[in-house]
């Protein structure tokens, strides 16, 4: 109100020095100007959209579930009379429907990984009405990305990609995508925010915000700038509705570069800089107990012997700032810029010592597979059963995300439907004992599952916690 009290009086001024028609047209002109050019009235996204829409495709991804109907189905001389195929008619058919980019002329498709996630026939529908089949090159739970490459034909349209670390907030961006499937959808909107961390979304919290309508069936589309360039991939929204709020997760691309260098190399997992500590978020309390003058950065809390970060002379206390002149608020954000590292070479961490910043020279190298994993699939009586254990090493820390955990075996796989799936058994739990017997590898796991117990008591690690739980043999 008071804002327009002193307009008004303003006005009256200017209405008793110049007169009403001369204020009147001057406050029209400063709220509304017409376009001076036809250039100006035609002005539209059209030609961005041509050039990178093409190289947007639809993702099918299915799985037909098998369900027997009668347990005698189990018995393989049961079945050579009345045929394989799971004893029955095929159960319900699982499907999921995503984006993806065609990132490469020969075929590779970017999309979510949660897109295909659990299902075996995935189909690709281009935006030329053509449908080919895509064959599962390479998942990364880690960064929910994955690539698929197709598995026909040649020449495709590609989108080019662009560089995440250039994206300013306020810049113009499209999505485009298939929400609701409905079919190809391009919304705009802008970057409303940089280097969001603490999503919950992947192991890598570290995305772009952005305004642009994002829904269901969007998942795995690119985001893309205004040179038609890829400068992330659509991952998720927050909603409480299940549309578009306006606040819409991508992947920056320079993360996606690396899951498509190790997709052409052959790889079947993606490799990462190892830094070997761990990092710790700063609160106001301890920034203030170190004598910082703002909760910004990553303390190191532990360090590894012999780890990169100990070799670069890393100390407990230490807190991280930089990488590579590329500012890091808190731990998520130090393990994103070393993960769009490529291997070799070396990083220089920015580091705050006391009162002084100081710089480390780290080594880019993966986490060690010391022990070897050993994989162990459980088949004998025990509540294991279809479940493939590995010997914890430091890259199975890594790639398992296990907290609080150094040694032991962890879970990697457990079949549908097997014993272990029924009891809950998740990837990622740690098997610390078994009847009080200490598990420490592989092997001890096969000795101890391999006989007949009136019960068994577990103890496992999940997600920093401990658990004892006693099963019935």
């Amino acid at each position: 109100m008071r804002i327009l009290s002193r307009i008004s009086a303003f006005g009256v001024i200017l209405c008793l020095m110049f007169g009403m028609g001369v204020v009147s047209h001057a406050f029209a002109q400063a709220e509304r100007v017409a376009p001076q050019s036809r250039g100006e009235a035609i002005l539209s996204f059209s030609p961005v959209v041509k050039k990178a829409a093409p190289a947007v495709v639809n993702v099918f991804a299915s799985r037909i579930e098998q369900r027997p109907i009668n347990p005698f189905f189990d018995d393989p001389v049961f079945r050579r009379f009345f045929g394989e195929g799971g004893g029955g008619p095929r159960g319900p058919t699982a499907q999921s429907l995503g984006s993806g980019v065609i990132v490469d002329a020969t075929g590779l498709v970017v999309t979510n990984n949660h897109v295909i996630e659990g299902m075996t026939d995935v189909k690709v529908a281009l935006a030329d009405k053509r449908e080919i089949a895509a064959k599962i090159l390479l998942r990364d739970p880690r960064t929910d990305l994955a690539v698929l490459k197709l598995a026909e034909g040649a020449n495709f349209p590609t989108m080019e990609l662009g560089d995440s670390d250039a994206l300013e907030v306020g810049d113009l961006t499209l999505a485009i995508g298939n929400p609701f499937g409905v079919g190809q959808t391009v919304t705009q909107g802008i970057v409303s925010a940089l280097a969001r961390t603490q999503v919950g979304i992947s192991d890598y919290g570290f995305f772009i915000q952005t305004d642009a309508a994002i829904n269901p069936g969007n998942s795995g589309g690119p985001l893309v700038d205004m040179n038609a360039r890829v400068v992330g991939i659509n991952s998720a929204i927050f909603s409480k509705s299940g549309g578009s709020v306006g606040i819409g997760f991508a992947i920056p691309v320079n993360m996606v570069k690396i899951v498509i260098a190790a997709a052409k190399t052959g790889g079947k997992q993606v490799r990462r800089p190892w830094l070997g500590a761990t990092l710790q978020t700063l609160s106001k309390e301890i920034s203030d107990s170190l004598g910082l003058e703002r909760p910004a950065g990553a303390l190191v809390a532990d360090l590894i012997a012999k780890g990169p970060a100990a070799e670069a002379g890393l100390k407990r206390g230490d807190v991280i700032v930089s990488v590579d002149g590329q500012p890091a608020d808190d731990p998520e954000a130090v393990g994103y810029r070393l993960a769009t590292k490529p291997l070799g070479g070396s990083a220089t961490l920015g580091v705050l010592r006391g009162t002084k910043t100081i710089s480390a020279a780290m080594r880019l190298t993966p986490a060690p597979e010391t022990p070897a994993r050993e994989p162990l699939k459980v088949k004998g009586p025990s509540p294991f059963n279809g479940a493939t254990f590995v010997n914890i090493s430091p890259a199975v820390v890594e790639e398992l995300s296990l907290q609080g955990v150094a040694n032991g075996v962890a879970v990697t796989d457990i079949d549908e439907d097997s014993v272990a799936a029924r009891l809950n058994l998740q990837k990622g739990d740690v098997i610390l004992s078994i009847n009080d017997e200490k598990i420490e590898s592989t092997k001890e796991l096969d000795r101890a599952t391999g006989g007949r117990h009136y019960y068994w008591k577990i103890t496992l690690a999940r997600g920093g916690q401990v658990f004892t739980t006693v099963v019935g043999g």
